[in-house]
């Protein structure tokens, strides 16, 4: 579909009329538009593939676990779940409020920006997406244009299944998205880094827009002396390395005890070359995909360079390869405090390792950053994790494993503050994407009886009420 501002806006009015239609819609017709989305998502697993091993080298059965199978289960979530959720939810009336009869209604918000990023385009597109027209709103999508490959794929589904007045997707750079940004929206969720979080969230506020901010930060693992070191070790370099790093909410950075550290760095190796082979090797391993485009891997790889010359020591990887935008699984250690590495989120195959001697300076540590997205605690003492989960803020926490969280279509998704704003999956990215509308009906109140004029009956009938309710 052609870009220009005035396409954009023809759509997002055609979408604000149709968006009134959807107010009255059915749960069997949200259903229906659901099921016609299933059927082509279904039968275009092939293009997915293609598209994401064009763009930066995924291969087919990362595709599956990370994008397809994600879609897949919140698709099937909200189809198991809609009725439920759409259904009033009837409140008590309180002693004041007695003789009313009251229920929150979600209502639809109307039209919705889903603005995705180019790490998990499909998961990250089409998740919110669904969720939002499952609450009944009409959907204007901006994939983004580093993985070009993946929008057009994603474009061709959207296209295949929906009307413009229902969803419409508009490829471009930045500019575009600015445009969809700055219209009178009812909803915007956006994923990508704080600093855009920041731009976008500023767009929104000069039309009072809601926002949902899936953010990043940089989310720290810490490796107790009673952990699993062998799990703690497989899971972590699972969760760093899967997507060459491209997660946000992947381990950014290790804290691990000095009494087991050199143990626990020897099974990082040994669990990268169990995962990917030997580091000469990995470049040739189909399993190990590359960093989106030239950009990030110059970003990335000024991280690598500047630890290393403050001082940073290779346990494992460092090799690169700019004209494949390579950088193999690296871990580094005795990283300078001053380093960039530990001051940026790196978003890339990197992992600074550090020692600790006392919890407490791990918390400190963790405390004096913004709030990650996410905190990993690998431990069999439950002192020690209810001090972290007490002590420290985090959107989500995960005790022994990492990332899982993401796949529990059951728990609330999301960031707090520089990590981010809301929270996504099942009903909690419904109510995301609804307004909870409170509805009282008067039935026989006595609230009357408190009007003017204020003769010296109502004026001790309102004194015994305050004395007698609070």
């Amino acid at each position: 579909m052609p870009n220009s501002n005035e396409t954009i806006n023809t759509v997002f009015a055609a979408q604000q009329k149709h968006a009134l239609e959807l107010r009255k819609s059915t749960y069997k017709q949200r259903l229906a538009v659901l099921k016609r989305f299933e059927t082509v998502f279904n039968r275009s697993n092939n293009k997915l593939y293609a598209a994401a091993k064009a763009d930066y080298g995924k291969t087919e059965a990362e595709v599956d676990l990370t994008e397809i199978f994600a879609v897949r289960t919140e698709l099937a979530h909200i189809k198991s779940s809609l009725k439920r959720w759409m259904r009033p939810k009837k409140v008590m009336p309180s002693l004041t409020t007695f003789g009313t009869s009251s229920k929150i209604m979600y209502e639809p918000k109307g039209v919705c920006l889903v603005v995705s990023p180019w790490n998990y385009p499909y998961n990250l597109t089409f998740g919110p997406m669904l969720t939002a027209i499952a609450a009944g709103n009409t959907v204007m999508v901006k994939p983004s244009e580093l993985t070009p490959n993946m929008s057009a794929v994603m474009r061709e589904i959207i296209e295949e299944v929906f009307e413009t007045h229902e969803v419409a997707v508009f490829e471009g750079d930045y500019k575009v998205s600015e445009h969809l940004t700055s219209l009178p929206l009812d909803h915007i969720f956006f994923t990508g880094s704080p600093a855009v979080g920041k731009i976008v969230m500023a767009a929104a506020a000069k039309h009072l827009t809601s926002v949902t901010l899936e953010l990043g930060g940089k989310s720290p693992t810490i490796v107790d002396e009673t952990a699993d070191l062998k799990k703690a070790a497989r899971n972590t370099m699972w969760g760093k390395f899967t997507n060459n790093g491209q997660t946000c909410i992947a381990p950014d950075y290790l804290f691990v005890h000095e009494s087991v550290k050199d143990k626990f760095v020897a099974l990082l190796k040994e669990n990268i070359q169990s995962l990917y082979g030997d580091n000469e090797k990995i470049k040739a391993n189909p399993d190990y995909c590359r960093i989106v485009n030239e950009r990030h891997f110059e970003r990335v790889n000024g991280l690598l360079n500047n630890a290393v010359e403050k001082g940073a020591s290779l346990i494992n990887g460092g090799l690169t390869d700019s004209d494949q935008n390579f950088i193999s699984p690296t871990v580094l250690d005795n990283v300078a405090s001053d380093s960039k590495i530990l001051e940026e989120e790196i978003f890339g195959p990197l992992l600074p390792v550090m020692s600790y001697k006392n919890l407490d300076e791990v918390i400190a540590y963790i405390n004096a950053k913004p709030k990650p997205l996410a905190l990993y605690i690998y431990s069999k003492n439950n002192i020690n994790i209810d001090k972290v989960l007490t002590e420290t803020s985090s959107g989500d926490a995960v005790i022994n494993h990492n990332m899982l969280q993401f796949l529990h279509p059951n728990l609330p998704f999301g960031g707090v503050n520089n990590s981010g704003i809301g929270k996504a999956h099942a009903d909690y990215g419904f109510i995301a994407f609804s307004h909870e509308r409170s509805v009282l009906r008067d039935k026989f109140s006595t609230t009357h009886m408190f009007y003017p004029p204020y003769t010296p009956k109502v004026k001790k009938m309102i004194k015994q009420t305050i004395k007698f309710l609070t």
